[in-house]
């Protein structure tokens, strides 16, 4: 029996505020434990909430991005459950009136614009952390990250394909960066993702029963995730049994879900509104203060980027993938840098080396000014192309200035036809069947003999004079 996939997520983004959603304590990642704490994001009895403007502002920033409705009326609820990192016994989040509802964001799937619905984006605080000691029977309990402000983004059921599921967090991801709401960042938690999958008969409008999965910190561990999860219940499915609404766990070293515990409903967690909130009112001032904050959209700056520049949609793509790496390319435009050049040795020679050191383009050590310079010492027929990889590397690993490491090195580009001509006579000297073979027809051994003038000058000879004169002495 064909099944079709049916995916939904629930995506956490931890919002970029100093401080906590309720209090005034700090967010800040990676403090001592139980050191970021008050008498409010504890639950001491007796205490009051106040909400964090800047945290409603970046949600309604999130929605206006992903085309959502922003409700002008929203409020805050209680979640009950009881869980040792959830001090109150209660989590405030939002249930029935979320900030943003009804939106979506398009990925591309073969080649086709797919629209994945955004059901809603609400407000809620997290939870803190359980430390688990190794071999022993207890653990701790750290509340840094009680009340920190996070966003649940909730898509429609659209997603078909694990790949599909990847491509839009990533997607997501990228909205987040650029609207520096959320850093993005799956290690340290600052970027979550559950997952909701279930399988059908192909052709049935029924959804199948399905099962979430969390744990899975990272794209990579989703999609496994995702894949395995099909694949075990496909197989129940297919042995006659049925599939069991459940939560389960992720283990990345055995490649396997597991069973945590049955799903909750919604009326397991007694939602009620928090008496302690009063609720937000979003007036058409304060939506159009937050619109005039959004910055130019990765769509919009792909279209513009194809526009303006004239670069290839491929180059586009991943130019504006992330805004830095799109701001330091504008910049070396801006410089005087030609667009199709800078793109091709971003997307080549500087992405390579960024990834080799795990280095993201904030933590480039080249200035776009350094690359504009070495392009101009190449237009200029000072180094030649291969020569510049060189001076790159070099560059990059030494901050030197390029035309300060051409001069060191002694490494400008020989021009001079009468030099060049002589290591073309050495060469066809010391490889007379070759040359027999040339000009019998062999024309493939033309790259042969540019290889042996190109080692024989160290790179340095101008490779269109090697080939113009190469091609004269061979038809002599």
């Amino acid at each position: 029996m064909q099944y079709e996939i049916v995916i939904g997520l629930e995506i956490h983004a931890q919002l970029l505020t100093e401080t906590k959603m309720f209090c005034g304590c700090s967010t800040k990642f990676g403090a001592e434990p139980n050191t970021q704490t008050c008498p409010v994001c504890i639950g001491m009895p007796g205490v009051l909430p106040v909400i964090n403007k800047k945290a409603v502002e970046y949600v309604i920033k999130t929605g206006l991005a992903t085309k959502c409705k922003i409700s002008p009326y929203s409020r805050f609820a209680r979640k009950n459950y009881f869980y040792p990192d959830l001090p109150k016994g209660y989590q405030i989040s939002q249930y029935e009136l979320p900030l943003c509802k009804d939106g979506y964001a398009e990925i591309i799937v073969d080649g086709i614009s797919k629209r994945v619905g955004i059901t809603r984006i609400h407000l809620e605080e997290d939870a803190g952390k359980n430390i688990h000691a190794e071999e022993e029977n207890y653990s701790l309990v750290d509340l840094n990250r009680a009340g920190v402000p996070l966003m649940e983004i909730v898509t429609e059921p659209d997603i078909r394909s694990p790949q599909e599921a990847i491509k839009f967090i990533k997607k997501l991801r990228t909205i987040l960066r650029y609207l520096d709401v959320c850093d993005g960042n799956m290690e340290e938690g600052s970027l979550r993702c559950d997952a909701n999958v279930s399988v059908r008969p192909h052709g049935q409008r029924e959804f199948g029963v399905k099962t979430e999965i969390k744990n899975a910190n990272s794209f990579k561990f989703l999609e496994k995730a995702l894949e395995y999860e099909i694949k075990r219940q496909i197989k129940v499915l297919d042995g006659g049994g049925e599939i069991i609404q459940e939560t389960r766990l992720w283990d990345s070293v055995r490649g396997i879900t597991e069973s945590m515990r049955s799903k909750e409903e919604a009326h397991d967690y007694r939602y009620f509104p928090d008496p302690d909130l009063l609720p937000i009112e979003v007036d058409n001032v304060w939506l159009e203060g937050i619109k005039a904050q959004i910055p130019e959209l990765p769509e919009v700056k792909r279209e513009r980027f194809v526009r303006e520049y004239h670069l290839p949609e491929y180059d586009a793509d991943l130019l504006t993938s992330e805004k830095p790496l799109a701001e330091w390319f504008e910049e070396g435009v801006r410089l005087g840098g030609e667009p199709k050049a800078l793109s091709n040795w971003i997307m080549g020679e500087l992405m390579r080396l960024l990834n080799e050191e795990n280095k993201s383009i904030e933590e480039c050590p080249l200035k776009p000014q350094q690359l504009v310079d070495l392009l101009e010492l190449i237009n200029k027929g000072i180094i030649s192309g291969k020569i510049a990889k060189t001076v790159f590397e070099e560059m990059y690993r030494s901050g030197k200035e390029p035309e300060g490491i051409v001069r060191e090195r002694g490494l400008v580009q020989i021009s001079d036809e009468a030099e060049i001509e002589a290591a073309i006579e050495e060469v066809l000297k010391k490889n007379p069947e070759e040359v027999e073979r040339f000009r019998a027809g062999e024309d493939k051994l033309m790259g042969f003999f540019v290889g042996q003038v190109m080692k024989a000058t160290k790179g340095k000879a101008n490779p269109k004079i090697v080939n113009e004169l190469l091609r004269k002495k061979l038809s002599e």
